[in-house]
């Protein structure tokens, strides 16, 4: 139907006659000469329409938005060049249009920006616009250029299954009832996980998928219901083994696909550090505020926050002070302390100290002259500075704090351009559920424990670190992965220290504890999230800009209107009675 694609036209092709197929992006009748912008997935031209092709020019009077075209015509160079495009030297001449569909009134203009809901109801207009087409050409180079750089160093792309068994770890499953098999069910998979391990087992050695996960969980703007990661597994490895192998990989794909130099080497830090400096396990180093401990400065205070929390096992009492933070007015610290409310605070204390020297506290009573100049050189405060106090238990100040820190570094300017690679290392190996009053593992239970002693293990298992590590980018978590534990003994101790108990464990993981007993290597992997990485290439915050049909943040598909009722006979056929909602 066509000969060359619109956004391809160019100077080479003037004198030629082409047939180009697109939709209308934009037709203007300019008394007596009609010019249309056709556009295909490769770009705009524009198309000339003259008064004495009288035919072609009563076609393209009657025009609209994203009709779809047919045009034949010369290319000829064009009298006024358009450099905001690719063809903006040439022009085609039509000799004949042919409409072969036409558009019914828009819901909304390519132009426009009408919201989310209405851009993902149709979805199919909002993805034909440049900035759309642009966001899922990245996503689609990015999966390009991993499956050459994995292809050409040995790794072998293995499909695992869908239809798998549910877990009891990590967000809720997705569940599958079997038909063959009343009252039972499948799982969709939250990651391909075990199975990669066992490939391990089955002596593939290095393997790799682009693999489709599922999680029901709360959607955010960097979350979605299914997802797609590269999955990486490795045997006979360490630590560095993985990490100097991806970390090559990302560098390499950076560059082709965006054409970005990261770093020559990416800069380590443990999990206590990225806590105890930035209060988040993904810092965002671009932003040069980083928190500080004070709770030997404010023991001897008599403000009752500070003092009880200097002296709690399990507290801290942290300061992030901001740089020309004086001029903060009291509505925005008061926003300050809402934005951190939300992430566990009870309260924000907080000193100014103006450009004149005066200060301005509502804690700085509470304080003996001596220790509030000790406090104020300690943090550093200057002239026409700032600085915010969070108090309570470690890990809640950690949180709220260092999610201060990202908001007040974002609002005053403070993100430095460019990209910032890092590795976070030496994970804890459990964290306390207080609800479920037992250890959650922090990354996954199959993750490998820093000592190989299982009575070592048990008898510190609250302060065990693990050999997990992870990929942060520009404050984004990146990629996940860990050292796997190899041993069956091993492996059955930490699912005991996370309260799954033998039965359970058999029941649940009994495959792959038999597996592990007949020679499983020493093996270890990492998953990379292809949305969020594609985001950060793309430019955009969130990721459902980069997912050709994502799901709202109320876990919807606007344009199919899923998930939807199933009829009673669908239903019957699995065995499956739905309860009335409540």
């Amino acid at each position: 139907m066509r000969t060359h694609f619109c956004g391809l036209v160019d100077e080479a092709l003037i004198g030629q006659t082409v047939t180009l197929c697109g939709w209308t992006d934009v037709a203007r009748n300019l008394g007596g000469v009609c010019f249309i912008d056709l556009r295909d997935h490769e770009g705009i031209v524009q198309v000339t329409v003259e008064p004495d092709a009288a035919e072609v020019y009563a076609v393209a009077e009657q025009l609209g938005y994203e009709d779809v075209l047919q045009v034949e015509g010369v290319v000829r160079a064009r009298h006024s060049v358009n450099d905001k495009i690719r063809t903006g030297k040439v022009e085609v001449i039509a000799s004949r249009i042919t409409v072969l569909n036409k558009a019914a009134p828009l819901p909304f203009h390519a132009h426009e920006n009408p919201g989310e809901d209405i851009r993902l109801q149709y979805r199919y207009l909002d993805l034909r616009t440049p900035d759309m087409q642009r966001k899922q050409r990245t996503r689609i180079k990015l999966v390009q250029a991993l499956r050459r750089w994995l292809d050409g160093r040995g790794f072998q792309d293995i499909e695992t299954p869908i239809l798998t068994k549910a877990t009891p770890e990590g967000a809720r499953d997705f569940l599958v009832p079997a038909r063959m098999h009343p009252g039972e069910f499948y799982a969709l998979p939250q990651s391909p996980q075990l199975f990669k391990q066992i490939l391990m087992v089955a002596g593939f050695d290095r393997y790799y998928q682009i693999a489709r996960c599922f999680r029901d969980e709360a959607l955010r703007a960097d979350r979605q219901l299914e997802f797609t990661q590269l999955d990486m597994e490795f045997a006979f490895v360490e630590e560095r083994d993985v990490q100097d192998t991806v970390e090559a990989m990302i560098r390499d794909i950076f560059k082709e696909v965006v054409d970005v130099d990261l770093a020559a080497q990416f800069p380590r830090m443990t999990w206590a550090e990225a806590m105890r400096r930035f209060g988040s396990d993904k810092p965002d180093l671009r932003i040069d505020l980083e928190l500080q401990d004070v709770a030997e400065l404010v023991k001897g205070s008599e403000f009752k926050v500070f003092s009880d929390w200097a002296e709690h096992p399990e507290g801290r009492i942290a300061a992030l002070r901001v740089p020309a933070g004086a001029a903060f007015s009291r509505k925005q610290i008061d926003d300050y302390a809402a934005h951190a409310a939300k992430y566990g605070a009870k309260g924000l204390a907080y000193i100014k100290i103006g450009d004149d020297g005066a200060v301005n506290s509502p804690i700085a009573k509470f304080f003996s002259e001596d220790a509030f100049a000790a406090l104020i050189k300690a943090i550093g405060l200057q002239n026409g500075d700032l600085v915010f106090f969070g108090a309570g238990k470690y890990n809640v100040v950690s949180d709220f704090m260092g999610a201060l820190r990202l908001k007040v570094g974002k609002d005053t300017g403070r993100v430095a351009a460019g990209w910032a690679p890092l590795w976070v290392t030496d994970f804890p190996m459990f964290e306390w559920d207080e609800d479920a009053q037992r250890y959650v593992a922090l990354h996954h239970p199959f993750t490998a424990p820093a000592v190989d002693d299982i009575a070592d293990l048990r008898a510190n298992a609250k302060t065990a670190v693990s050999r997990g590590y992870d990929m942060v980018l520009n404050g984004n978590e990146i990629g996940g992965g860990s050292i796997r534990i190899h041993r069956p003994d091993m492996q059955s101790t930490v699912f005991e220290l996370l309260g799954i108990g033998a039965e359970e464990a058999e029941a649940k993981f009994g495959f792959l504890l038999d597996a592990l007993k007949y020679g499983a290597p020493p093996h270890g992997g990492i998953a990379f999230g292809i949305d969020r990485i594609a985001a950060l290439m793309a430019g955009t915050d969130s990721i459902r800009d980069v997912i050709p049909f994502p799901k709202t943040t109320s876990a919807q598909c606007l344009m199919t209107g899923a998930p939807s009722p199933i009829a009673d006979e669908q239903l019957a056929e699995v065995h499956i009675q739905v309860r009335p909602r409540k």
